[in-house]
């Protein structure tokens, strides 16, 4: 082939993104999707307009990929002339150094690129031309950085606006950089959210799309497996769970009202009675907050003396496994107490009874955070162990932590988004001296109600999207919802019945 023919090729290579992509890297060759904002970033810098954009991409749908090939052609185009651009990270480790490794390794599979190739600590150059990659993590030490090309902040939604506003947004200053905000919105407090909103307001001004949002369906149109999957997914957890409505459908969450507004908590109400003891052929589970702990803070939280933790919290669920065809159980409230001031060893006592005669549990789920530690030895110590004619029945301890407590959150709001916890009706069905509250001589089953109404959130910036939810103090006591939750705990667990087969 001769020069004149092989020339037009070449030109298109490294003046067209998708040429660059499918002709240099054909095994990740750019979806439209991705070539779009990638498109507008690249015409900015070229341009030196100085542009700012927001990059919103549904959870693994190449938003990394698309900065990592936007950046090998961004050093191929300037390896001669020179310049930097500077990528941020919520952390060094190892959100940062991960894209500095897709950069360098679609740089080496690049034969246009990978002879020029130098990487130096979290810098990758190519000729005169550098990308650095830095933790914007509050005390992390960026400052001094200058990015006369392209600044990007990944991850934004993990990114303080103090820190950027302070530390990087300086660093696009005296070459005019182009600016890109990458991530998930989670909730308008975000930098991410913040600067979302500002560049919608620039849209509406002159026209020019700044604001680039790829939801799951569009992902679908080009990815038919990942639409499969992502269906799977909101089938399991339902449309309206936290995870579904930020990580795929590009939502923020914040506006419900608390963490259970009215809508789901119409989800959550079943059409089933409540009971007292075991229906014959049911399982069932105890799931129990223990009195006098305080869910928060960062490692095992310790007992303090709080009097809005003093009371002792169960919940009964039947569990049916069932119930839907693909396989995943369904949780029945079926009953819920409360104690308060009762001494741990007579707690010991009444809720092995339970267990054992009333509801012939198969599991039993129990706060062991704490003052919890010593009821939910002994319960163990009783139950899941065969003791003369008992059946054992499984103790799961659960310690309290910040991260548990998100983690819990997350999977109780999955359980009522897909249908898969339901309350009884709250009809007493005859039992009124039951349903009272020895705390607050209330309705046991409209104080629950009322602490679910009651109950508050924060999705905190930073990696691992924890969720923070609670009661606040003015409001009163979260016991039954914590115990509620911990349905969500026993859904981890492997609930199928081991079935014994014989050698034949």
């Amino acid at each position: 082939m001769s020069t004149r023919t092989r020339f037009p090729t070449l030109y298109r290579v490294v003046t067209d993104l998708e040429a660059f992509s499918s002709l240099l890297l054909p095994d990740r060759t750019l979806r439209p999707y991705q070539l779009a904002p990638a498109r507008a970033i690249l015409d900015s810098i070229a341009s030196n307009r100085g542009d700012q954009f927001a990059v919103v991409f549904s959870r693994q749908a190449g938003k990394d990929e698309m900065l990592a090939q936007l950046l090998s052609l961004l050093l191929l185009r300037q390896s001669r002339q020179g310049g930097t651009a500077v990528i941020a990270a919520p952390t060094l480790q190892p959100q940062a150094t991960i894209s500095r490794d897709r950069l360098r390794d679609r740089l080496l599979a690049n034969p246009l690129t990978g002879p020029m190739v130098r990487t130096a600590g979290n810098t990758v150059r190519l000729g005169r031309t550098q990308a650095t990659f830095v933790s914007a993590a509050p005390g992390a030490n960026a400052r001094g950085q200058t990015a006369d090309l392209l600044l990007v902040a990944n991850e934004a939604q993990d990114i303080a606006p103090d820190t950027w506003d302070a530390v990087f947004d300086p660093m696009a200053a005296s070459g005019n950089a182009t600016t890109v905000y990458m991530g998930t919105v989670w909730s308008g407090t975000t930098l991410l959210a913040r600067q979302m909103r500002h560049l919608r307001e620039l849209e509406a001004g002159d026209g020019r799309q700044r604001v680039w949002l790829v939801p799951w369906s569009v992902v679908a149109e080009e990815i038919p497996a990942y639409g499969d999957r992502v269906r799977a997914r909101m089938e399991q957890l339902g449309e309206s769970h936290p995870f579904i409505r930020t990580e795929y459908e590009l939502q923020e969450l914040d506006g419900d009202g608390g963490l259970f507004p009215a809508h789901r908590i119409a989800q959550l109400r079943g059409e089933h009675p409540r009971l007292d003891r075991a229906r014959p052929g049911q399982r069932y589970a105890l799931l129990i907050d223990v009195g006098g702990e305080e869910e928060s803070g960062g490692g095992q939280l310790s007992f303090i003396n709080d009097t809005r933790r003093d009371s002792t919290a169960l919940t009964v669920v039947e569990v049916d496994l069932a119930a839907r065809d693909g396989g995943l159980p369904v949780y029945r409230v079926v009953d819920r107490r409360m104690w308060t001031g009762v001494r741990h060893t007579t707690l010991h006592d009444t809720l092995v009874d339970l267990a054992r005669n009333a509801w012939k549990a198969n599991w039993v789920v129990v706060d062991a955070t704490g003052v919890g530690a010593g009821l939910s030895s002994f319960l163990k110590n009783t139950l899941d162990s065969n003791r003369g004619a008992s059946p054992a029945i499984r103790v799961e301890p659960f310690i309290f932590t910040a991260a548990s407590k998100s983690r819990l959150g997350w999977d109780f709001l999955g359980l009522i988004d897909s249908g898969r916890f339901k309350e009884y009706t709250q009809g007493d069905g005859g039992r009124a001296a039951d349903l009272v509250s020895a705390r607050t001589g209330s309705d046991i089953t409209a104080d629950y109600y009322a602490q679910l109404r009651a109950t508050t959130y924060e999705v905190l910036n930073g990696p691992g999207n924890v969720l923070r939810w609670s009661v606040p103090a003015r409001d009163g006591h979260d016991d039954l919802v914590i115990s509620a939750a911990l349905t969500a705990v026993l859904d981890g667990l492997n609930l199928r019945p081991r079935i014994a087969r014989g050698v034949t």
